[in-house]
């Protein structure tokens, strides 16, 4: 009797009693209908205060006047204030010598010796494949003419990459050793990486002028963080049982350091290095608007010809570089912790020893034949092939094509049936409104600490007065991410269920992910031709590669067991997608997403170089006519765009957690 009177209260009970257990199974649902009752106070009063269309001027800050204060007294005081003269023009010099350095030594080395010690150095670290494909690789960049640019590349890139790793280190060992240092730096190291390139070249040009002092300064700011990062989270995720035998053991704190918590932390160091090496290079062709020189010259050049074969020329050598840099580094990393093999004479300091003689001998000889650059008759015209390549594909495909249209059609299509409709509708919505979006979809997938960061940046983007234009700018960001997510989860399923396409993709998904965006941005610009179309084209190329990787390893990484039951219960190959893959891989899935969009962002700047305007192109136009206001607050708003996108798509570590 009283448990059928329980039943019967718990059925019959109070309203409030129902509506409470239904929002403890749904949290979503608890949060949504708080922040509508939220809403439905603040937004008459904000309606009434300030209207409902744009972000009212009423809330803006004009930073142009200050910004362009600082502009002119840099560019007043450059040449004359000790601290132009005694602290950054004693950076610029050495700077330069360092790049010079580095660069006569490759030349003295010659071919021969710069061929033969990349695959000695490849060999010593991960066996004759990948010394065989550091040759060629080396062999390649003078086939295609581009030996003395790509030495003039790597001499900078060498010089930025070691300033990248010692700032790195330094804030990371900062940041690893004192949480209070650590939640200073996180902000700063976000801000960092989001910065889109173009928008602190800017200030970087003030301060050291056009050359290569600026661009090694400006690859080391692009550079640095994630060897913090990884460092940082070496040091703090040092065992725990380890740390404390050795304090057991009287060590001081710098004994601590030395012996344990680094050598604990050596495979994060060393991912850090390769992460370092590889946004290195991706500034490569960035780094030289404003006068690097060496590849990344070449490429911007073709750029602003429209040549598609010097281009592709040029992007070869950086991607095979990075190619390089990048399995070397990761097997250096695999390495630790290995028993050394092979014979006993080649393993540790005498097998190094050895790789040096025989490069060094390989370089005397080839210094005695006449071999410090690359011979002019062995170079390989690739440039009026591809040319011609690229002219047929314009000519049979830009129009004219029956039933399905040209690429010209595409993207008229695509501007006015998507980019345009999108586009006006968020500058059409109410301010308040686009921040109650925002706030339902963070709060919903994060805690209410994340609703507020990403409503804070979207405020931030209204404060600084481009909230039109970061619309617009939105509107591209989301409609580049949902095509790169449709085709990416498309190509990653497939890739899922078979290794055989897995490994032909791998070589192709390499080379979209390290080929510099302006040399496929060139292409794209002559098939889709000049406006916000082949701009999403190209952050769409640019952002697939990571979308693909990421899926395809959630995916993969599905726990066998769940996939066997769910086969052993007649489950149809469909069905053990939907319900069982999916469902397991949706961490993976959100960092696909979260990683796309971010991708995607990053090639906002380079979209205003072929007419997608909006934020790239006002950062664009700042560094061409050395505004700086107009640059950097640009520049400010990409970042609030970043910050909020990520916090609207990445759960917190706490909400994973619930959910696994």
């Amino acid at each position: 009797m009283a448990t059928a009177q329980a039943a019967t209260g718990t059925a019959s009970g109070p309203p409030g009693n129902a509506l409470s257990g239904a929002l403890r199974g749904r949290p979503a649902l608890g949060k949504v209908l708080a922040l509508l009752v939220i809403a439905a106070v603040a937004v008459p009063l904000a309606h009434a205060r300030w209207g409902g269309g744009a972000w009212p001027s009423a809330l803006t800050v004009d930073l142009g006047g200050p910004l362009d204060e600082v502009n002119d007294w840099i560019i007043g005081n450059r040449d004359s204030h000790p601290l132009f003269l005694y602290f950054f023009g004693h950076i610029s010099n050495a700077v330069v010598l360092s790049v010079r350095g580095v660069y006569l030594a490759l030349l003295a080395l010659g071919w021969a010796g710069v061929t033969a010690l990349a695959a000695l150095v490849a060999w010593r670290t991960a066996g004759w494949r990948l010394a065989l494909t550091a040759g060629l690789s080396f062999l390649a960049c003078g086939l295609l003419g581009m030996w003395v640019p790509t030495m003039q590349t790597l001499a900078l890139m060498v010089v930025a990459v070691l300033a990248s790793v010692v700032l790195g280190l330094l804030l990371g060992l900062a940041a690893g050793l004192s949480d209070r240092t650590f939640r200073v730096l996180r902000p700063v190291l976000d801000t960092m990486q989001v910065l889109p390139a173009f928008a602190y070249l800017l200030p970087v040009v003030l301060v050291f002028g056009i050359g290569v002092p600026g661009a090694v300064l400006a690859t080391v700011v692009y550079a640095a963080p994630p060897m913090a990062r990884l460092t940082a989270l070496g040091l703090r995720g040092a065992d725990a049982g380890v740390m404390e035998a050795v304090t057991s053991l009287g060590a001081t704190g710098r004994q601590r350091l030395l012996s344990a918590r680094l050598p604990l932390a050596r495979k994060e160091l060393l991912l850090g290095l390769n992460q370092t090496i590889m946004m290195a290079l991706s500034m490569a062709v960035i780094a030289s608007v404003i006068g690097a020189g060496g590849l990344g010259d070449r490429v911007y050049q073709a750029l602003s010809s429209v040549d598609v074969g010097a281009a592709l020329a040029a992007g070869i050598p950086i991607v095979l570089l990075a190619v390089v840099l990048d399995r070397t580094t990761e097997a250096a990393g695999r390495k630790i912790g290995t028993e050394p093999t092979g014979p006993t004479v080649l393993r540790g300091a005498r097998g190094w020893a050895l790789a040096a003689l025989t490069a060094g001998a390989v370089a005397v000889v080839g210094r005695f034949t006449g071999g410090r650059v690359w011979p002019d008759g062995g170079v390989l015209a690739v440039a009026g092939p591809v040319n011609t390549a690229k002219d047929w594909m314009v000519d049979h495909l830009y129009t004219g094509i029956p039933v399905i249209g040209g690429t010209a059609d595409w993207a008229a299509h695509f501007t006015n049936w998507i980019l345009n409709p999108l586009r006006d509708g968020l500058q059409g919505l109410p301010w308040w409104s686009v921040l109650l979006i925002v706030a339902a979809l963070a709060w919903t997938i994060g805690t209410w600490r994340t609703a507020l960061t990403a409503v804070l940046a979207m405020a931030a983007i209204g404060v600084l007065g481009v909230w039109d234009v970061s619309m617009d700018t939105l509107s591209q960001v989301l409609a580049a991410v949902a095509v790169t997510l449709v085709l990416g989860f498309a190509v990653a399923i497939g890739a899922a269920r078979s290794r055989r396409l897995e490994r032909l993709l791998r070589p192709v998904l390499d080379v979209f992910q390290t080929m510099p965006q302006f040399v496929y941005l060139i292409p794209v610009v002559a098939l889709f031709g000049v406006g916000r179309a082949p701009a999403a084209a190209a952050a769409v190329v640019y952002a697939l590669p990571a979308v693909v990787r990421i899926t395809t390893q959630g995916l993969r990484g599905v726990d066998p067991a769940a996939m066997e039951c769910a086969r052993s219960l007649g489950a149809t190959t469909g069905q053990q997608l939907r319900q069982v893959q999916l469902p397991l891989a949706r961490p993976a899935l959100l960092l696909a997403v979260n990683q796309g969009v971010v991708l995607v962002l990053a090639v906002v700047i380079i979209g205003g170089l072929v007419g997608s305007g909006a934020l790239g192109y006002d950062v664009v136009f700042g560094l061409a006519q050395g505004d700086l206001a107009t640059g950097l607050v640009a520049g400010a708003a990409i970042v609030c765009l970043g910050l909020m996108l990520d916090r609207v798509t990445q759960p917190t570590a706490r909400r994973q957690r619930k959910e696994s």
